[in-house]
């Protein structure tokens, strides 16, 4: 499932060139998770404005003569993947929505079609509001210490990899970057939030925005379907040190790492390494 350094490297690879593009048309493919909300033909002759990133979300705000418009929120779901390039392209059977615009074609690719493409009136109106406001802190908001973050898993007594999944108290660590990050930190994803300390906390943040920002240079990470806008493929995945790594030894102990089933998700973890 494309997380949030796949979307954030996706909205960098075309944000600048479909800025200030006009909509000519919009093709609708096969379903998606939810319809879009407003008649195709309402998109036609609007500017699409700076895209932005809440979380896995990605929202095109949209003007007409020069007023805003609503917009567009976008989510790549568990296969889906964008790509900005010239019209004409043949369309796939896996090819869900065009928008096509002066400056190109922004075309949804999602094989299990779990994405979405929704129209709103505004970032803080329904539809895009209920969605986003169930989604906790971006994990470089400064805004975000490390004193809020440890007050907030005070108040779990889920583990804490099924915290970081959850993405209400901070977004982006999806499961391989939740299983890096506890490790970067020291911490075993089976410990309960409510008994991790101040400090343990602190270190565990500054864990998971280096993990994230160092999946963002290496451009995400491609387990199956990923690409960005420009069809190129993520390189996190060739460093990862517990992820995937089942039975192998462990980069820092040479202990075999080990794995377990969480919220039936894989979870990898060093037992040597890592403590409750």
């Amino acid at each position: 499932m494309p997380e949030l350094p796949e979307v954030e490297v996706t909205r960098r690879s075309f944000a600048d060139r479909i800025a200030g593009a006009q909509v000519q048309s919009v093709r609708l493919g096969a379903p998606l998770r939810w319809p879009l909300g407003c008649p195709p033909r309402r998109l036609i002759g609007c500017r699409v404005g700076r895209t932005q990133r809440r979380g896995k979300y990605l929202w095109l705000p949209l003007q007409r003569d020069g007023l805003p418009a609503g917009g567009l929120l976008m989510h790549l779901g568990m296969s889906g993947s964008l790509a900005f390039g010239p019209a004409g392209a043949k369309v796939g059977k896996h090819d869900h929505f065009d928008l096509v615009t002066t400056r190109g074609v922004l075309r949804l690719t999602d094989p299990r079609r779990f994405g979405a493409v929704l129209w709103s009136s505004a970032l803080d109106a329904p539809p895009a509001a209920p969605l986003l406001a169930r989604l906790g802190a971006e994990p470089f908001d400064d805004a975000l210490t490390g004193e809020r973050f440890h007050a907030a898993l005070r108040r779990r007594r889920t583990t804490i990899k099924a915290a970081l999944l959850a993405g209400d108290i901070v977004v982006g660590a999806g499961n391989i970057y939740a299983c890096e990050a506890l490790f970067d930190a020291g911490i075993d994803p089976r410990t309960r939030c409510d008994r991790i300390s101040r400090a343990r906390a602190e270190r565990l943040l500054a864990s998971v925005r280096a993990t994230l920002a160092s999946a963002l240079a290496l451009g995400g990470s491609t387990l199956r379907d990923f690409r960005d806008a420009h069809g190129m493929d993520g390189r996190y995945q060739a460093q990862v040190r517990v992820y995937g790594r089942e039975g192998l030894p462990c980069a820092r102990c040479g202990h075999p790492v080990r794995r377990v089933v969480q919220a039936q998700r894989a979870t990898y973890f060093c037992r040597s390494c890592q403590k409750r």
